[in-house]
């Protein structure tokens, strides 16, 4: 169950994430109210970046790819996905 809680975790902060546009790269950001068990663990896995004391979190490549897996493998396949 701790790995669903995971990757659920995952695939929520990706789709509810937005783009911060204003940094040298985009990036995908994501407020981070959820469990610090699992934040920590996706940070861990070098998914999830930021500070511990932010309210948001930034989501690395890795973590872009690995939400984009998820929501086939939770989701199914969605057409016009947007970016």
């Amino acid at each position: 169950m701790k790995k669903e809680i995971e990757e659920l975790t995952l695939l929520l902060l990706y789709l509810t994430s937005w783009k911060e546009e204003d940094l040298p790269e985009t990036m995908r950001r994501s407020w981070k109210g959820y469990s610090f068990e699992a934040l920590n663990q996706l940070i861990e896995q070098d998914y999830l970046r930021g500070s511990n004391k932010a309210k948001s979190i930034y989501l690395t490549k890795g973590g872009v790819e690995q939400a984009k897996q998820l929501i086939k493998k939770y989701l199914g396949e969605i057409k016009n996905e947007s970016e």
